[in-house]
This record gives structure tokens, sequence and C-alpha cells, in this order.
């Protein structure tokens, strides 16, 4: 009698689970954001930050920090990447340190910001 080992295969529901555990790790890690009084919503080439206002807010994302300095009316003054920028809803991104910057909304309670990475250099 040949005793035969037998491997357990992988069932296709355990082989797409584990792809999708690692692709969710492997953009989160590609993405790199954290944040405190901030939310970010990261893809691989920009982020969309909204601040709370009132608060010490910044979030680090694509591989520099982004910080609430103060907001008037329509008008805000972040810093991205150790440079002070003052933006205004619906003006042209600002370009800082191969990073696009613009103002998506100012409201009461919250400040949204896009960071995109330059892609026309």
């Amino acid at each position: 009698m040949t005793t035969r080992r037998v491997s357990p295969s992988l069932t296709p529901v355990r082989r797409a689970a584990g792809l999708l555990a690692a692709l969710t790790l492997g953009a989160a890690l590609l993405a790199g954001c954290s944040s405190d009084g901030a939310d970010t919503d990261c893809g691989l080439d920009a982020c969309t930050v909204t601040f709370d206002r009132g608060v010490d807010a910044s979030a680090s994302i694509l591989g520099v920090e982004a910080k609430l300095v103060g907001a008037q009316g329509d008008q805000v003054t972040v810093e991205v990447a150790g440079e002070q920028l003052s933006l205004t809803v619906g003006q042209q991104a600002t370009e800082v340190g191969g990073l696009q910057v613009s103002l998506d909304s100012v409201t009461d309670q919250q400040v949204v910001i896009r960071v995109a990475r330059n892609t026309s250099s």
C-alpha cells in the first residue's frame, strides 16, 4: 500500500481574499497617508485632504506634510512640503516640491485640498 501526501490547494475564494488583502496593504503603503485632525483619501498619484477647521490639523501624504495654517472667507493658507501657500477656490493648482496643490472647498467646518504629483515634469 502506498501512502500519498496530498497538499490542500487554496480555494478560489481564499486566493481572492489573499490577493485583495495584499493589494489593500500595498496601496496603503504606496499612498503613505496619515493624519491628525484631517481625513485623507489617497490614490497612487493624488490625495484629497479634508481638514477640520478650528483644530491643529495636518496630514502626511505622498511623502510630504500638509498643514492647515488658517482660513478666512474663501481664501486658505496651507503649508505643504515646508512652504506656505495661499489658495482660493477655483484657482489653478499651485506647484510646490513636485506637487500640484489646489483648494477644492471651504466651509465653516472643513477645508478640502487636493494634492497631486506633478505629472508634466
